[in-house]
């Protein structure tokens, strides 16, 4: 069960029981353990400060401590003084920054996530063969952004949802193709990818799925979870599209509730309270530690049990940038 049963209800004296399931695969993917790699050794290499354009990951936590190792993180080129290295975020830049940086003759290391430079070649690779391109994805995210900057102005149309679908106006229906930001939830866009093959049968789309294959485990991890779950934790920040979605699916999936925390000091033990069992996963950019944070704080409260339910295992790597490959991590 996951409401209170006679064999969760605290004896006088004694702490309420209760199991946490812990959803597996969580945190880290291969693309942020990059992106942070690439600005620990940067700074080793090139010594502070080291500038970020944006946050490195959507994590607080990751970027005040990547601060306090001499990370300075920046809104736009211009803030990074001539001399001084300077770092893209693991979501993409507009080709205009780069092209920027080079007329400033700025030293700069590209931390775009792998998937989403493949996402950046499909667009250009559907642009060259004259096909205007619908980029389904979430308006403002840096990801999208990023994109969008890959190809002129008007290139590409960017759809939200399936009633966008219904309501998209295109000069040549049989010219199309489509993209998708790497973070989205499976089965939202799996939906708006049938709304667009229904509506345009010619449509071309990518070779291989674009949402990437941490978003889709997270997010599987989550549904083999939630229906046991009287409320599901989701360790993240706000601006997270990865660790938002996993909210969304988790409440989808059968939880009785789901939020998102960004550290252990703000659960709401009232919605806690009285439950058997509870989920707990964490975003792609939300480290191990924060876990750890959060599982000690139940246990200090409850008479814990931690069930960890596995659905597969990452080994996943990506390379480091050629001008970091002679300094050593650690």
């Amino acid at each position: 069960m996951t409401l209170a049963d006679p064999a969760h209800v605290k004896a006088p004296g004694a702490r309420q029981k209760l199991t946490l399931l812990l959803a597996a695969p969580r945190g880290f993917c291969a693309g942020v353990d990059r992106a942070i790699q690439i600005v620990e050794l940067a700074i080793r290499k090139y010594g502070a400060p080291v500038y970020v354009r944006h946050e490195i990951v959507h994590n607080r936590f990751v970027v005040e401590r990547l601060e306090q190792m001499g990370a300075v993180f920046v809104d736009e080129l211009d803030a990074v003084p001539q001399g001084r290295p300077v770092i893209f975020s693991a979501h993409g830049v507009p080709k205009s920054v780069p092209a920027e940086a080079e007329r400033r003759e700025l030293f700069y290391l590209d931390a775009t996530c792998p998937l989403v430079s493949k996402v950046h070649v499909e667009a250009e690779r559907h642009f060259r063969q004259g096909l205007h391109i619908l980029l389904i994805g979430h308006a403002g995210h840096p990801e999208v952004v990023g994109t969008m900057g890959q190809l002129p102005e008007g290139a590409i149309t960017l759809i939200e949802t399936e009633a966008d679908v219904a309501r998209l106006s295109v000069l040549d229906p049989s010219r199309l193709s489509y993209v998708s930001q790497t973070t989205l939830s499976v089965d939202d866009t799996a939906a708006i990818v049938a709304a667009l093959r229904a509506r345009f049968p010619h449509i071309q789309g990518p070779h291989k799925d674009d949402i990437c294959y941490a978003t889709s485990n997270r997010q599987e991890a989550v549904k083999a979870i939630a229906g046991r779950c009287g409320h599901v934790l989701v360790i993240g920040a706000p601006n997270s599209s990865n660790s938002m979605r996993l909210v969304e699916v988790a409440t989808r999936a059968g939880a009785k509730s789901s939020s998102l925390i960004r550290r252990a000091s703000e659960i709401d033990w009232q919605k806690i309270d009285g439950l058997s069992h509870v989920g707990l996963t964490a975003g792609a950019s939300a480290p191990d530690v924060l876990v750890d944070e959060v599982i000690e704080a139940f246990r200090a409260r409850y008479d814990l049990s931690v069930e960890e339910v596995v659905v597969g295992r990452e080994d996943v790597q990506f390379k480091l940038p050629r001008a970091l490959s002679d300094v050593l991590p650690g």
